[in-house]
């Protein structure tokens, strides 16, 4: 990977820009989660590719990828979407026929 430096937001040092190559997938998901994580990328002007990296790479390593804020929106856009799944539906979930 290459890295070069970039400054990431107003007043926090240069961050290494990391190089990598990313590819296009066809990944399914159950549509009210997909409509939480899009307004949600929306809200922190982020792409929805972006978004999900961010949440594996901190799942990746045991971290938990939001902060008290950003879990607070989540409840809201949650509601808005009358999204009513949690972690315990995460091996349950099967597509109708």
């Amino acid at each position: 990977m290459k890295t070069k430096q970039q400054t990431s937001k107003p007043g926090r040092t240069p961050d290494r820009v990391l190089a990598v190559e990313r590819v296009q997938t066809g990944v399914r998901m159950e549509k009210r989660i997909l409509k939480v994580l899009k307004a949600l990328a929306e809200l922190h002007d982020l792409t929805l590719g972006d978004l999900l990296e961010g949440i594996v790479l901190h799942a990746f390593e045991g971290k938990a990828p939001f902060g008290e804020e950003t879990r607070k929106r989540i409840a809201e856009l949650k509601r808005i979407y009358r999204l009513d799944l949690d972690a315990s539906a995460s091996h349950r979930l099967r597509e109708e026929a």
